[in-house]
């Protein structure tokens, strides 16, 4: 009996997992203040929730175990402008957080890695004798330009502004700024270690047929 209930288990959750994504047309995709074509969230999600603040795109594809959040808690109003924006041709890696306050906006054929997290809402500090979590915390929009990949694990601060086509290395951890067009950009915390112009080429140069180490 524990063999056939283990089989039945296994079985219904293999259905979930090809049959119960967030697809176009669904009574949760219309929750959404946009949801286009193509678009899916597979299942299972992690939280999603403040669904009419975000607005998603055409063919985009986020992966399950995904935090999707637009406010605190579900049942918030939080006012006539979506809070999270994410466009058409992305892929959001499983496992990932996208957690809004004020603004998130992930512009077309951005691609990450599985566990990103981007936010823009971090806690403060200001206040020594308040324990941090008491202390209001403070916002900053984000935006991340069309074109750029951010690598599994990597961390998106408040006030992070990437330009187009950039690169974000694994593990990194992005600190508030601009990011010029073709970054890369890589550490903890994170700062450009290459970056193309079109005059120019790649700065530092890129090593090309570079020789294999010595035996």
């Amino acid at each position: 009996m524990s063999r056939l209930i283990s089989w039945a288990v296994r079985a219904a959750w293999s259905w979930a997992r090809r049959k119960a994504d967030i697809k176009r047309g669904s009574h949760a995709a219309a929750r959404f203040a946009a949801y286009g074509e193509g678009t899916s969230i597979a299942f299972p999600p992690a939280t999603v929730f403040g669904e009419p603040w975000i607005r998603l795109g055409a063919h985009t594809l986020l992966g399950g175990d995904i935090t999707l959040t637009a406010g605190f808690v579900p049942g918030l109003d939080l006012g006539p402008v979506p809070l999270v924006t994410i466009g058409d041709g992305c892929t959001i890696g499983r496992g990932s957080h996208v957690v809004a306050h004020r603004s998130i906006v992930i512009e077309d054929n951005v691609f990450t890695g599985p566990y990103v997290y981007i936010t823009d809402q971090n806690h403060v500090y200001a206040d020594t004798e308040t324990p941090v979590g008491h202390q209001w915390p403070a916002e900053s929009p984000v935006r991340i330009g069309a074109g750029t990949w951010i690598g599994a694990n990597a961390v998106i601060l408040p006030g992070v502004h990437l330009g187009r086509n950039c690169v974000v290395a694994a593990g990194s951890v992005v600190r508030p700024g601009d990011y010029p067009d073709h970054s890369v950009i890589a550490g903890v915390p994170g700062r450009v270690v290459r970056r193309y112009d079109a005059q120019d080429g790649w700065s530092p140069p890129l090593r090309e047929n570079a020789a294999p180490p010595a035996d």
